[in-house]
């Protein structure tokens, strides 16, 4: 095999489809079809199953992948480190994010990376957490700003942020539901009886308010599961029910008096927000340059309020 194959055949899965591929690589399909058909015969095994949907890995075709993202990978610092990268970085950088931190994130991490690296091609890519660090774990992206700390084999992360939850309800109490007073703080054990719309068992955010619950002593009255912020706001709007969400998916309907908002004390719950990068494959220096940068807009993001309720938290000194 050779690093032309390596890229036709990552192409190909990637794009699962040979046409597709071959369009996206400007090479003819058949020749697509031989260079794949040359590999199986030189590894005696089968790396990718046709049909009529597309194209997927066969088992041995993902750990191929695997390893071929990586020697592509190594290949692009490689060619960084002769060409002299490191003063004016060029390159794609592939970015995973949530949606909730996309939509406050993405467009000044983009404007303030075309105005430092215009050479850098930065894509970012938005799900939840969870599927962010599967991307990250099959080489599909180089780096994850995620909801938790991830410290396992090949991935590390730096906490950057914590932001606070907050407790919100209609503008009007749904009908038998005691609110507390504005303005005045609340305590989570207050809120055992007040019915909630959350998200589902699994989510990270669900998760973490079940922690805290449990460390008060107390279960959560939820009445709904919908894991969209975006359908939780409009359900607590409608007069369903009351919600705890982060404080920056909420702050403009508190501000123009659609919702009520309470801060949650006794405990005040907060949550974590960690930038991730891969250590299992070398970081060629766009990769470094998108990471310090996202650094820089998610912390002045917090500083100058327009992350509402996020926290800047010190970053870690690198070793000389």
């Amino acid at each position: 095999m050779d690093i032309r194959q390596l890229r036709y055949f990552v192409a190909i899965a990637e794009q699962g489809s040979f046409s597709r591929a071959a369009a996206l690589l400007h090479v003819a399909q058949p020749a697509l079809s031989l260079h794949v058909r040359n590999m199986e015969a030189d590894l005696g095994t089968k790396l990718l199953f046709r049909s009529p949907k597309g194209v997927i890995p066969t088992e041995a075709g993902a750990v191929l992948l695997c390893h071929a993202r990586t020697i592509i990978g190594q290949l692009a610092v490689a060619e960084e480190e002769v060409r002299g990268q490191q003063a004016d970085p060029s390159g794609e950088v592939r970015l995973g994010l949530p949606g909730t931190i996309g939509e406050v994130l993405s467009v000044p991490l983009i404007r303030a990376a075309h105005l430092r690296y215009p050479k850098i091609r930065l894509r970012i890519a938005e799900a939840m957490s969870g599927f962010v660090l599967d991307w990250m774990r099959e080489a599909r992206i180089d780096l994850a700003v995620v909801y938790r700390e991830v410290n396992e084999t090949g991935i590390d992360s730096v906490r950057l942020l914590d932001e606070e939850l907050v407790f919100f309800a209609p503008a009007e109490a749904p009908e038998g539901v005691r609110l507390p007073p504005p303005g005045q703080p609340v305590a989570l054990r207050d809120l055992a009886q007040v019915p909630m719309i959350l998200p589902g068992a699994a989510h990270g955010l669900r998760e973490l308010l079940t922690r805290y619950a449990i460390s008060a002593g107390i279960s959560l009255t939820t009445v709904i599961e919908v894991d969209s912020y975006h359908s939780i706001k409009e359900l607590v709007l409608s007069g369903f029910g009351c919600s705890i969400l982060p404080g920056n998916a909420v702050h403009r309907e508190i501000a123009e008096g659609r919702l009520q908002g309470w801060q949650i004390r006794a405990p005040e719950i907060l949550r974590s927000v960690w930038l991730a990068h891969a250590t299992s494959r070398p970081m060629s220096h766009s990769v470094a340059a998108i990471q310090g940068l996202a650094c820089e807009v998610l912390q002045n993001l917090a500083r100058s309020g327009s992350w509402a309720g996020a926290r800047p938290l010190p970053l870690p000194v690198s070793e000389p």
